[in-house]
């Protein structure tokens, strides 16, 4: 006797199949992939006003407004960059000198020659403002 294959059988099995795979992938994907992140604004200092606007001006159009992060350059208002891991010399450093790729999936960032340490300072201010806005402060960098 010949066996016959049950379509709504395998059509269930499948779309369930499929539903599955779905959701493990949204729920393991990995944080790299992330680029865009919901920022919770603060009232800022006058420091940090005056690097928002430099941010604006020089950052924004890869970071994000409010450095959530775009399709050309991460969120900085993300773990990642809390103290511990990226310290304020890894800005001052990225600016001058530019980054290889290692967090993320953005490419490489250039240098940024038209930002002055000073504005650098600004800039690392409203940063690190809105980063503890939104609960990212100092942990222990582990290698």
């Amino acid at each position: 006797m010949k066996k016959s294959i049950n379509i709504p059988k395998l059509f269930v099995i499948g779309f369930f199949g499929l539903g599955f795979a779905v959701f493990v992938a949204k729920v393991f994907q990995p944080e790299t992939e992330a680029n865009n992140v919901k920022v919770s604004m603060t009232d800022l200092s006058d420091e940090a006003k005056s690097g928002q606007l430099l941010f604006d001006n020089n950052c924004a159009a890869c970071h994000g407004v409010n450095a959530s992060g775009t399709d050309k350059g991460p969120p900085l208002v993300h773990d990642i960059y809390n103290p511990g891991h990226h310290p304020d010399e890894a800005f001052y450093g990225a600016v001058a000198n530019g980054v290889s790729q290692h967090h993320w999936p953005f490419g490489n960032m250039p240098k940024q020659n038209q930002v002055t340490a000073d504005e650098v300072t600004k800039i690392v201010r409203y940063v690190r403002e809105m980063q503890l806005a939104n609960g990212i402060t100092y942990k222990p960098h582990k290698m």
